[in-house]
């Protein structure tokens, strides 16, 4: 298995694609899109199946992906 470095490392940023939004490995297929299919239910397989060109690590480094954006410092007023 990967370690979280390796994941991330196959989340790309290009401004010519998908408005500069982070997508795998440069492909167009953003971390959005599989974050999306995830939550409506599908099962890594599934994904897997609908979009060949995908690996199960690619689905990883999404969820790595957006983990690291959702864990964040929580202010608290005085």
């Amino acid at each position: 298995m990967a370690t979280q470095s390796e994941l991330l490392n196959r989340i790309t940023f290009e401004p010519g694609k998908c408005g500069g939004r982070p997508c795998i490995r440069g492909i167009r297929m953003r971390v959005v899109d599989i974050l999306e299919l995830l939550g409506a239910g599908a099962d890594f397989d599934e994904i897997l199946t609908d979009c060949p060109f995908l690996e199960r690590d690619d689905i990883d480094a999404s969820l790595v992906y957006a983990a690291r954006l959702t864990d964040h410092e929580v202010l608290q007023s005085a």
